[in-house]
């Protein structure tokens, strides 16, 4: 009989197998306790919405009050920061515990999934003779487990956020700018609400610079895992081999093995170090221009007297806060990376899983076995 040909799931696939399993967390009869944590969640979100809006005016009328030198209307907006102050922090403790419950309690619930389904009817022995990418299968449990249902919740309540401050913020953008009228060649132009136009049209130029330049950081973080995985395995293996003997080569032979793998971690490493700068470059560069931006954009009003300082700072923090709810891709794309990343490695062990049960329902193998310890050919699709 002729060997069996592998060929690797694509992208798609091993997205949609992970969610598969992973999405049992949110069904059945306990569903009820994550979804009731979802909308503490949710809810810990829009009250922080809403104290963040207000917090916008607070500055409007402190520096308002500092502009017209007003001790006593500053000694009232001291008075009522302190309740807005004590309110933020409350809900910032109170979004961090329901986060890392809701994180800890999927992550639980995954892992015992997993681990039942290495476990049951012997998988664990059957699984080296299953052609993929699965080696190293307790390490995808405990770290990939871990990573690929501790990101989703980060990753979606930011992206919650950002699209309802974004929303929230861009009124506020809208009716504290105006329009600003500007001559070119002569011609009086008039451009409303351009503090919105140029938040967009810079947060577009921002997000596009990041992709273009990450787009193959997902592949890196893979590369990365694959590698540190491969060292933890070699070392494993020479312990168990290696303990109580004595052999001549022994040694030396497991030198080069280690020294192998961890040469492999470090190229790697190098490879992702050098991902991150580049990504460094532009998130920081990022940090250093939105605020003086959206000052630079207030400063024709404020000197012509359309603005008054408080709505030119109110106006300068509404351009970072929106420009901050925009750029969510941007600064989330290292972590979708790393939680495809991880979610693959999950998917590549369930997919293993799933032939040693039923070996001729997958696509994936298009071949019969003449021996099933045969090592399998990989190939991309």
């Amino acid at each position: 009989m002729s060997p069996k040909i592998y060929v690797a799931p694509d992208e798609k696939r091993l997205i949609g197998r992970f969610w598969q399993s992973a999405s049992g967390f949110w069904r059945g009869p306990n569903a009820w306790r994550a979804w009731l944590l979802a909308a503490v969640l949710i809810s810990t979100v829009l009250l922080q919405l809403l104290v963040q809006f207000w917090l916008n005016f607070w500055n409007r009328d402190f520096f308002n009050a500092i502009e017209r030198k007003d001790s006593a209307e500053l000694w009232h907006q001291a008075l009522i920061f302190l309740p807005l102050a004590a309110a933020s922090l409350t809900l910032a403790i109170t979004s961090v515990w329901g986060r890392m419950t809701m994180q800890r309690t999927w992550r639980a619930w995954l892992s015992a999934h997993l681990y039942d389904y290495w476990l049951e009817r012997g998988h664990y022995r059957q699984l080296h003779l299953m052609p993929g990418e699965h080696n190293n299968p307790e390490y995808r449990i405990a770290e990939d487990g871990r990573v690929s249902t501790d990101l989703p919740i980060d990753l979606t309540l930011g992206l919650v956020s950002a699209m309802l401050t974004a929303i929230t913020f861009i009124g506020v953008l809208w009716s504290v700018g105006g329009g600003l009228e500007i001559n070119v060649f002569g011609f009086d132009i008039a451009i409303p609400g351009y503090l919105v136009i140029a938040v967009v049209l810079y947060s577009l130029l921002l997000t596009a610079s990041m992709i273009l330049i990450a787009q193959h950081l997902t592949h890196i973080i893979e590369n990365n895992k694959r590698a540190e995985a491969e060292l933890r395995s070699v070392g494993a293996h020479l312990r168990e081999s290696g303990e109580g003997t004595a052999l001549p080569n022994a040694r030396q032979d497991g030198r080069q093995m280690i020294s192998a793998a961890l040469a492999e971690v470090i190229r790697q490493w190098l490879l992702y170090c050098w991902q991150m700068m580049r990504m460094t470059l532009v998130s920081h560069t990022n940090t250093l221009l939105t605020p003086v931006i959206g000052l630079l954009l207030c400063t024709p009003k404020f000197i012509s007297g359309s603005m008054t300082l408080g709505e030119v700072v109110q106006a300068a923090a509404a351009f970072a806060i929106v420009q901050g709810a925009f750029n969510w891709i941007s600064d989330s794309y290292a972590r979708l990376a790393e939680w495809t990343s991880s979610a693959n490695r999950v998917s590549s062990l369930l997919l293993a899983l799933d032939q040693i049960g039923d070996p001729e329902g997958y696509p994936d193998m298009t071949a019969a076995t003449s021996n099933a310890s045969a090592p399998a050919t990989r190939a991309r699709q």
